[in-house]
């Protein structure tokens, strides 16, 4: 049943798939906080580009890939940082400049175009002990560094004025951030390919952000599901015979379509049990947050939380919705139904109305 471990070019693919489905997730999460997703397209294709001149000039292609990549991630950040241009700009440049001077110079190549869809779509069989070492040392630093950078990494990503005010260096992390994510792009040439690495570092984090609850956890699940689906996805394409990026990504996506698909359903359940609960009905969505400042609605202190009148009804922040209380004039006890005692103060005693508060 194992008998694919007797090959050693399935051993070096495994042992590449482990480094780049640790990696690619770690560096991929911060991309989504940014919506940078389509940055390592760009980076692929530049990638590629530094593939052709290796072929070219006769060195080793996983350094020139590396070196045009890492230049091409420093440029982009300076022109963000600087409004050079766009950051939709600056990736259509990558994306076009870098695959057409990657077709035109691997043409030119002693092999000509051979090689092309190995690197734009991974061929285990193309991975090589040195590749194994190059690739081990360079996903290991990937990880180090992401790692030991995550809480300046996050708050940059999801604040970067605020960062900035706090003394954090913003525009050297995100140039780190964009170099980490060029190297990550070349340690997976081989095996996920320089068109669809860019998917095993977003999908394996949109997946993990449909079932986690904090930040932490969203990277742990991702790392897990993109490690799975790394290693299966290279045991797949052995015995489907099929181009391993592409099964890996394909896995990816199904997982994510499992996991979104499940969690639609359970909300659409719970929606149903809340509804359906005496005293306990969903109110409608509002245009904005009761208890907020634009908030006009009479608040109504009952017990432990406030309620809010709406409409002659009295609706009562819970969790992420609304519970509907019943209207105030078909109940003594301002609306409230069954298991609500009829303690409540008016709004001159509740005062000013507090921020939304989940109960």
């Amino acid at each position: 049943m194992l008998h694919f471990l007797t090959y050693e070019f399935m051993q070096r693919a495994l042992l590449a798939a482990v480094f780049i489905g640790a990696a690619a997730p770690m560096v991929g999460i911060f991309l989504m906080q940014r919506r940078l997703t389509l940055i390592g397209d760009g980076m692929g294709h530049v990638a590629f580009a530094g593939v052709a001149l290796g072929a070219v000039t006769g060195t080793q292609p996983v350094w020139t890939a590396l070196a045009l990549a890492v230049a091409a991630a420093v440029a982009i950040e300076l022109m963000r940082a600087r409004g050079t241009t766009t950051g939709d700009t600056a990736l259509a440049i990558l994306f076009y400049g870098g695959i057409s001077l990657g077709v035109v110079l691997m043409s030119r190549a002693p092999s000509g175009g051979k090689s092309i869809p190995a690197y734009l779509f991974g061929a285990i069989s193309t991975t090589k002990d040195s590749d194994v070492v190059v690739f081990a040392g360079l996903a290991i630093a990937v990880a180090i560094v992401t790692w030991f950078l995550r809480p300046r990494l996050f708050a940059v990503a999801n604040d970067p004025e605020f960062a900035r005010a706090s003394g954090l260096p913003v525009l050297a992390l995100n140039v780190t951030l964009a170099v980490l994510t060029a190297i990550t792009v070349v340690v997976s040439m081989r095996v996920v390919g320089l068109l669809l690495i860019a998917a095993l570092m977003i999908v394996p984090n949109a997946a993990a952000q449909v079932v986690a609850r904090s930040f932490a956890s969203a990277m742990g699940i991702a790392v897990a599901i993109g490690l799975v689906c790394s290693v299966v996805g290279v045991v797949a394409s052995f015995q489907l015979d099929t181009p391993s990026g592409g099964t890996i990504v394909v896995l990816a996506v199904i997982v994510y379509a499992v996991l979104a698909s499940a969690d639609t359903a359970l909300g659409a359940v719970r929606g149903r049990r809340l509804r359906r609960a005496p005293g306990h009905e969903h109110a409608h969505d509002h245009p904005h947050v009761h208890g907020m400042p634009d908030c006009e609605h009479l608040p109504v202190l009952h017990e432990d939380h406030v309620d809010y009148v709406h409409d002659g009804h009295l609706h009562s922040p819970h969790g992420d919705h609304y519970d509907e209380h019943g209207p105030i004039e078909q109940c003594g006890d301002h609306g409230h139904g069954p298991g609500h005692a009829p303690t409540h103060e008016s709004a001159a005693e509740v005062g000013t109305p507090r921020p939304f508060e989940p109960r």
